[in-house]
């Protein structure tokens, strides 16, 4: 998780949010997108709300609790407050050994399905922040394809709650700390860089499309295409069981029969599911649906 932002001081004294509107804020948040805040991470919301009640000149928590229910401007706060209490921790190739097994197991075997039924790949990225993960699976695709992606109709759907970090997506430049688990030559064969900076190539942007998500919201899921492989990593942790147990079939739904669920390497479906069959691998379970 990012780094918690220090207390934040309002009107010379200190923001300290009670019982009450934490309850109010932590059921609201759930209600909203399925995050689930629990009671010793009460800390969690003083500090990161802190600062928009400090911007909206607001005396306490009760009083933002409030514009986000009634206020005309609640809905453009929503979106500040999605970005204030996610995570967008994440960099390129992270998590080798995962990649590694979706590079040399997953992937083959879903392409060589593809290519019986018009060489048509379909992925979703739920969850993926600021687009390392799909970038980085469009790479790969790109690495195993080769000299084929020509004759493939290939399309990677990226969604995240917070319309900020797409936005950081949809530009493609990266710091060299976002690359620092990325092999080298890949860089070299896939971004333009100079100045501490590099711009992602055309050819891997292409098969990427971002869109705003909000995971609790089923009408906005069914509208996804049906997908061979879909990858959620580092999502779920924030759910409780009731939210983990409905996007998890929401995931099952999507996926088109025989294909695979990519979740956190340090996540389990264990108490969620037994819909999927678990395929253990060197440091790495992926999830298959049954065909």
């Amino acid at each position: 998780m990012s780094s918690l932002f220090s207390k934040t001081i309002s009107l010379g004294r200190e923001l300290r949010i009670t019982d009450q509107e934490f309850v109010n804020l932590r059921d609201f948040i759930y209600q909203e997108c399925g995050i689930w805040i629990a009671d010793n991470r009460k800390y969690l919301l003083e500090n990161r709300l802190g600062n928009r009640l400090k911007k909206l000149n607001l005396k306490n928590f009760d009083e933002y609790y409030n514009l986000l229910r009634y206020d005309s401007s609640r809905s453009a706060e929503f979106r500040k407050l999605f970005e204030v209490i996610t995570t967008n921790e994440t960099s390129f190739y992270r998590n080798p050994p995962q990649l590694e097994v979706f590079q040399k197991e997953v992937l083959p075997d879903v392409l060589d399905k593809c290519r019986k039924a018009g060489n048509r790949l379909r992925i979703w990225s739920a969850g993926c922040s600021t687009g390392e993960e799909p970038y980085t699976i469009s790479m790969i695709i790109n690495e195993v394809l080769k000299g084929e992606m020509d004759s493939w109709d290939i399309r990677i759907t990226a969604n995240d709650l917070s319309e900020r970090v797409l936005e950081s997506a949809r530009k493609a430049v990266y710091n060299d700390y976002t690359l620092r688990t990325t092999p080298k030559d890949i860089v070299e064969r896939y971004f333009d860089s100079g100045g501490g900076q590099n711009k992602l190539k055309q050819e891997i942007k292409k098969l990427v499309s971002f869109g705003q998500i909000n995971l609790k919201d089923r009408n906005q899921i069914k509208r996804i295409e049906r997908s061979q492989i879909v990858f959620c990593r580092n999502v779920i942790i924030y759910f409780d069981d009731a939210m983990k147990k409905q996007v998890i079939n929401d995931f099952y739904d999507n996926l088109l029969p025989g294909g695979y669920l990519i979740i956190g390497h340090s996540e389990s479906l264990h108490h969620i599911t037994r819909a999927f069959k678990p395929i253990r691998f060197p440091g790495s379970i992926i999830y298959k649906k049954e065909e």
